[in-house]
């Protein structure tokens, strides 16, 4: 009898720290700033990504997946191929335009993250332009996977896209606040300057917009985070306001871009035959990519500096000028975060943090002293690789903040593992940083 006492009595006393220890959490938590709701944090579970989220994709193991264990590897290339999979996992243009209708089922629906997950990001908010033209599906779970309320995004849609692409992603957006469609969309075309325009006009409305975010960051509707929220938020912290993209020096076998003039003909750019004058200030013209990530300042230069101005309306005949204007400016004296013209400042694209690329001139098998990188585990389009689900260990193995290219439609197995890898990492931070806060709070 009196050993069931005093069993009752330990259990009574666990019970009683159970439940101190959560007031007390409840209580620590609600003395945060406006935006952090402790009961949703307290019951973050409901965000876990499961098996019975997203239709079909419960038939493979993304963490031996993202081990790269070859047996999964081996089930996973077999799936890949399989037409009844892939109708499986698709989830069609309507849907989305239907699940917006009502907008906070949607957004718990979709587990988009409804609170800041930690303080530093809350205070390091970010800027993104997307810029799409197809794949929504694509589009819709690149937005859930770099979503945060303290962040803002401004979203173009090809003005050529399908009608049933623009009203899906003009639903989705219409779900959040944070989230806008650009104020001036464009016709983009492929290598020709609508491409830059359309990162322009989400780059002075995100300027406009607020005047709190931090770092601008570009992607395109085929790129993947390889990193959470707050590993960005702390990579960007370490830069200590410079910028990082790709910006070296120019090969000569890509000098006929910019010394020849072009022409947008029929939806397509051609050259005219005729010799462009030299840059504007005698600017040396450095290459690089489409993709950047740099700081508040960056963005101000390109909108009022007239060397920047100038060095635009000259590049507005020239061909793929995104993969040499970016790079450009930040060589240039002056610019918040750019480095000098001097070739001991050239940073490749392997370097930077901004996007990792797989090109199929650079690949190579493994002990290849040439090689950059390993071989494409997918398959390419233009010379760049559409990733795998084999390449996964890989790519979470670099330093870059993102990736391209992805493709559900090809390999939707590399996306969604990615996916459920980011959120279980995101939310074991979280569970990390508010364990130790309790430790650390019962023990003083």
């Amino acid at each position: 009898m009196r050993l069931l006492k005093g069993r009752l009595l330990l259990l009574f006393l666990v019970l009683s720290v159970v439940v101190l220890g959560s007031l007390w959490m409840l209580n620590l938590l609600s003395q945060h700033k406006t935006g952090w709701d402790p009961t949703y944090i307290l019951g973050y579970s409901w965000l876990e990504y499961t098996d019975a989220d997203d239709g079909g994709e419960d038939v493979y193991n993304c963490s031996a997946i993202v081990q790269g264990e070859k047996e999964a590897l081996a089930e996973a290339k077999l799936l890949s191929t399989s037409r009844e999979f892939h109708k499986s996992v698709q989830i069609p243009n309507e849907y989305y335009i239907n699940a917006t209708q009502d907008c906070r089922k949607f957004r718990k629906s979709r587990k988009y993250i409804p609170f800041p997950l930690s303080q530093e990001e809350e205070d390091f908010p970010l800027a993104y332009s997307l810029v799409v033209h197809h794949k929504v599906q694509n589009f819709e779970r690149l937005l859930r996977a770099i979503y945060a309320p303290q962040n803002i995004y401004c979203v173009h849609v090809d003005k050529k896209s399908e009608a049933s692409v623009f009203s899906a992603i003009e639903a989705i957006t219409s779900c959040f606040p944070n989230v806008f469609m650009v104020s001036q969309a464009v016709n983009v075309v492929y290598a020709a300057w609508p491409r830059v325009q359309a990162d322009l006009n989400c780059m002075a409305d995100l300027y406009n917009a607020s005047t709190k975010w931090k770092y601008f960051i570009n992607l395109c509707g085929q790129d993947f985070p390889l990193k959470t929220n707050l590993e960005i938020v702390r990579m960007l912290h370490s830069l200590r306001g410079r910028n990082s993209l790709e910006s070296e020096k120019m090969p000569e076998r890509k000098k006929w871009r910019f010394s020849n003039a072009h022409q947008i003909v029929n939806g397509q750019i051609q050259g005219t035959g005729k010799a462009k004058e030299p840059p504007p200030f005698n600017l040396p013209i450095l290459s690089g990519n489409a993709y950047i990530v740099v700081n508040r300042g960056y963005v101000r230069s390109v909108l009022e500096d007239t060397r920047i101005q100038a060095l635009i309306e000259w590049s507005k005949d020239t061909y793929s000028p995104d993969e040499f204007i970016w790079a450009t400016i930040q060589r240039m004296p002056g610019v918040p975060g750019s480095t000098w013209p001097n070739h001991k400042y050239d940073m490749t694209d392997m370097n930077a943090i901004a996007r990792l690329v797989k090109w199929h001139g650079h690949e190579g098998s493994q002990g290849s002293l040439e090689a950059v990188y390993p071989e494409c585990q997918g398959n390419h389009v233009r010379s760049v690789c559409v990733y795998g689900a084999g390449d996964l260990q890989w790519m979470l193995e670099q330093h870059h903040l993102f990736a391209n290219k992805f493709d559900i439609d090809t390999d939707p197995i590399a996306v969604h593992c990615l996916e459920r890898y980011l959120r279980q990492k995101a939310l074991a931070e979280l569970r990390e940083r508010y364990w130790r806060i309790f430790c650390y709070e019962r023990l003083k």
